[in-house]
């Protein structure tokens, strides 16, 4: 299964608020994340919107204001990210080639394989990758 740029963007957010919330309740700032992660400053504010619009992120309006996690990375499921983010997940066109219903069953698979990992399963694995 492909994942679009808006899915990648959006775990790759989250797992720097994951990371960052380790250290402690800090707000962080779109301009900033946009630039460590090399997206550009529209497209973090648009991806960052949306995930706060379903609870995974909290914003704080302000001159001094910004983002940080919605609820603890412990309780995000990294398939409950993708089926938030992934306009369309059949995997195949409906075509009836007799492939989409293996396809389905696979992308089905991928997804209960994301649904038994979660965002802090993600930012520790990150952790372990830097100290290496």
């Amino acid at each position: 299964m492909r994942l679009t740029a808006h899915t990648d963007y959006s775990l790759r957010i989250l797992l720097h608020a994951a990371l960052v919330a380790k250290e402690g309740p800090k707000l962080l700032s779109i301009a900033q994340v946009a630039y460590e992660q090399r997206i550009s400053r529209n497209v973090a504010m648009k991806v960052v919107s949306m995930l706060a619009e379903v609870g995974l992120l909290e914003t704080v309006r302000g001159r001094s204001g910004g983002f940080r996690l919605g609820r603890p990375a412990e309780e995000i499921g990294l398939g409950e990210i993708v089926r938030l983010t992934e306009p369309r997940r059949n995997a195949g066109d409906g075509n009836n080639c007799g492939l989409t219903a293996m396809l389905s069953r696979a992308t089905n698979a991928f997804l209960a394989e994301l649904d038994g990992l979660t965002l802090a399963d993600a930012a520790a694995s990150r952790l372990r990758a830097l100290l290496i």
